[in-house]
C-alpha cells in the first residue's frame, strides 16, 4: 500500500497556524511514501513567505514535489514578475516540479501559471503547449503498468467547487493526458476537496483537488487529502482541521 498526502494553497502569510502545525504532526506521526504539494505556497510571493514555506516544506522529512501556483509569481513588482519570477523559489528549487516515482506510483509535473495573459484575470490556469508536452513525454514513459499522477495548480475543468478556475486549454490538455495513460491529476487553487471521474474518449481519469490550509477557507475548514494506493485502485480522503475526514 502506497499513502499520499496532498496539500495545497498554504499561502504563507496569510496561513493557518493551527492547521499548519497540525499536518506536521500528522506527517511526521504517519509518514506517508511523499507529499505533493499543488501550489500556493505564499500570499505575495514575498522573500519572507518563501522563506518560511521552504522552512516548512524542509521540517517535514519525506519525498516532497512543489507545483508553482498563481500567487507564487511576484504580485508587486513587474520586472520579477516577466524577468525573474522563480527566483524566489531557489531554496526550494529541489523541490519545484519534481517528477516522483513512489512505489507504483508516477507523479507528474504541468505548469498552468502564466506571467501574462490575454485577459484580465491572472488568476485563473493556463497550460501552455511547452508544458503540456513535457508533461505528455513523461507521463508516456512512465512504465506500463504503474499508475500515473499529474500534479498542477489549476483544475483543467470545473470540479464542481464553489471556485473556479477556467483554465485556458484545460479541457484539452486533460483529454491528452489520459489519453497518455495519466489516471489521476492532481490540483489546488479552488480551496476546497474533491474527487470526480471523466471520461474522455474511452480513456477515465480522475480529478482530485485539496484544500487549503490557510485562513482563506471556502465552503470547507482547512484540510488536506490522504491518497491511498493499493494496486490499481486509489481512493481519496480529506481530512479537515478537527480529525473529521470524509472519502471523497
Amino acid at each position: 500500500m502506497t499513502r499520499l498526502f496532498h496539500v495545497s494553497d498554504v499561502h504563507f502569510g496569510r496561513e493557518d497556524r493551527a492547521a499548519i502545525d497540525w499536518f506536521g504532526a500528522r506527517v511526521k506521526e504517519e509518514q506517508p511514501d511523499a507529499v505533493i504539494m499543488t501550489g500556493d505556497l505564499t500570499m505575495r510571493a514575498r522573500h519572507g513567505e518563501f522563506e518560511a514555506a521552504a522552512k516548512w516544506l524542509q521540517s517535514l522529512g519525506r519525498p516532497v514535489t512543489v507545483e508553482v501556483g498563481n500567487h507564487d509569481l511576484p504580485y508587486f513588482n513587474p520586472w520579477a514578475r516577466f524577468v525573474t519570477p522563480y527566483k524566489r523559489y531557489r531554496a526550494l528549487e529541489h523541490m519545484i516540479e519534481r517528477p516522483l516515482d513512489v512505489k507504483g506510483v508516477a507523479v507528474v509535473p504541468l505548469k498552468t501559471t502564466a506571467r501574462f495573459q490575454w485577459r484580465l484575470n491572472w488568476s485563473k490556469g493556463y497550460v501552455s503547449n511547452r508544458a503540456l508536452q513535457e508533461s505528455l513525454a513523461l507521463v508516456e514513459a512512465v512504465p506500463k503498468g504503474g499508475l500515473v499522477f499529474v500534479a498542477c495548480h489549476h483544475p483543467l475543468v470545473e470540479g464542481g467547487t464553489r471556485m473556479t478556475s477556467e483554465t485556458h486549454r484545460g479541457p484539452e490538455a486533460l483529454g491528452a493526458l489520459a489519453a497518455a495513460g495519466a489516471h489521476a491529476v492532481l490540483t489546488g487553487h479552488v480551496h476546497d476537496p474533491f474527487d470526480v471521474e471523466r471520461e474522455l474518449d474511452g480513456h477515465k481519469v480522475r480529478l482530485i483537488g485539496a484544500g487549503t490550509l490557510s485562513e482563506r477557507v471556502r465552503a470547507q475548514p482547512p484540510s488536506f487529502n490522504e491518497i491511498t494506493v493499493e494496486g490499481a485502485s486509489f481512493s481519496t480522503r480529506a481530512r479537515f482541521l478537527g480529525e473529521a475526514s470524509v472519502l471523497l
